[in-house]
């Protein structure tokens, strides 16, 4: 026999003929073509005249109710082989079989009496199947997969008894006719129904969840900690390997509403993206704020800011994103999340509404973070250290890179031109032109230069007019 999922493709393929039919005339004829592509229902010389529609699907069912259990057996293996997501979890399963029977109930006496869909109310395994599932954070596309896949599975089984009572094909058209719409309309609602519950179940778990996450996270960030194994069980987060904090935000909201599964979305790629060994731990501080941890193995420690650096670089819908450094341990939870604290505050100083992505480890934060982010009269140091050759002009601006340059460079002149792509008298004249500037040698407070040089190249806006 071919099976029902070739009836729903044969049923696909007429509907760009018979949609613009009336409708009885169309689902009678897409009918017929299921009964035909099912293998046909020869009718019987000898057969008494067609019921009723109603009277034939009634007696058909009635024959099927004794083997509810059968039936909601063979429907629920369809679903489970179907559907990944579904499978493993043994009281989810025992709860699905209780789901597929209550439905399959329902439906057979939907039928048999004669009573609309319209009005029922889902099962109360149904109902409980659908809270479950929110709270397994299993997709709600898999619920009403399984709803499909269970109307199809037991149409091929109504139709199976049919074939086998002997009726002839009209009575066996008009019982599939019967079937087909009363499922598809118990379908269309119970499903209406199930998902505002998995809705309304999952905002609920998720904010209970979040509200329980975010106060063990607080408790550890805060120092007080009990037995790292029952954390990391607690968290879903394996605390006794590296992780890389980072903090997300974005500058304006260009998601609407959306903000968070954005930032949460972002994270678990940029996770994959550096070789994460579970899954990150994501945690809304606010509706426009999110803190998270990557674990991250030892061999994937070197070069995971790097890459997450560049990845948020490259995704033009990406989150701003201020990244600590790779810590192992606790304290390494900790410490990772502080660094990339350090690195917000310096980036919302130097940023405003701009997307960024900034490290703990890059030149000038961790300086600026000494000062707790705190930049406000920056460009006033800057200026005492460094005199006219703070200007905001292009010009000054090349000359603090060359100075800068030489400075890294150990004072040589011949370490600094190849970095700079520059010969060597070039290198010689800009430091020259930079001393110049500045009005006073470079031996005078160096460190200060060298710091004011740091500020200057990662914080250029604090050159600007209207820096306050």
């Amino acid at each position: 026999m071919i099976g029902i999922t070739s009836c729903v493709r044969a049923n696909v393929r007429l509907r760009f003929v018979l949609d613009e039919q009336p409708a009885d005339l169309r689902d009678r004829r897409i009918a017929r073509v299921v009964v035909a592509r099912l293998g046909g229902m020869p009718d019987i010389p000898n057969a008494s005249a067609p019921m009723e529609p109603a009277s034939a699907a009634a007696a058909v069912i009635r024959r099927m109710e004794p083997r509810v259990a059968e039936v909601t057996d063979a429907v629920q293996q369809v679903i489970l082989a179907e559907i990944a997501e579904l499978r493993g979890d043994p009281q989810l399963i025992e709860l699905l079989r209780a789901s597929v029977e209550g439905n399959v109930t329902t439906i057979f006496a939907a039928i048999r009496h004669g009573i609309d869909v319209a009005g029922v109310t889902a099962p109360v395994a149904a109902v409980e199947y659908a809270r479950r599932l929110a709270q397994h954070d299993v997709t709600p596309n898999a619920l009403v997969r399984a709803y499909r896949l269970g109307q199809q599975e037991l149409l091929r089984l109504v139709f199976a008894e049919v074939r086998a009572g002997g009726s002839g094909h009209d009575t066996a058209l008009e019982v599939f006719e019967a079937t087909f719409n009363a499922t598809s309309q118990y379908i269309d609602w119970i499903s209406e129904q199930v998902i505002e519950v998995y809705r309304l179940e999952l905002d609920r778990w998720r904010e209970g969840r979040e509200r329980i996450l975010g106060d063990q996270v607080r408790r550890i960030l805060d120092g007080t900690v009990g037995h790292v194994d029952d954390l990391s069980s607690a968290l879903r987060y394996p605390l006794r390997q590296h992780s890389l904090a980072v903090i997300l935000w974005y500058p304006q909201p260009v998601l609407e509403r959306g903000e968070l599964i954005g930032m949460e979305r972002f994270l678990r790629a940029a996770a994959k993206h550096v070789g994460a060994t579970t899954a990150p731990l994501f945690l809304a501080h606010d509706r426009s704020t999110a803190w998270g941890w990557i674990p991250l193995s030892a061999s994937s420690v070197d070069g995971a800011v790097t890459a997450l650096r560049e990845m948020a670089d490259r995704d033009g819908s990406a989150p701003s994103v201020a990244i600590g450094a790779p810590r192992s341990g606790v304290e390494g939870f900790v410490r990772s999340h502080e660094l990339a604290q350090h690195a917000r505050a310096v980036a919302l100083r130097a940023a405003g509404h701009d997307r960024v992505s900034v490290a703990s480890g890059d030149p000038g934060v961790v300086i600026a973070a000494m000062l707790d982010g705190d930049l406000s009269t920056a460009d006033v140091w800057v200026r005492e250290v460094l005199g006219p050759l703070a200007e905001p002009t292009e010009s000054d601006a090349h000359l603090r890179h060359s100075l800068q340059v030489f400075l890294e460079a150990g004072a040589s002149f011949t370490a600094a031109a190849p970095l700079l792509h520059l010969h060597t008298n070039t290198v010689k004249y800009r430091v020259r032109k930079a001393v110049e500037r500045r009005g006073r040698p470079i031996e005078e407070g160096r460190l200060d230069v060298e710091i004011a040089l740091l500020l200057c190249r990662r914080f250029p806006a604090i050159l600007e007019p209207n820096w306050h």
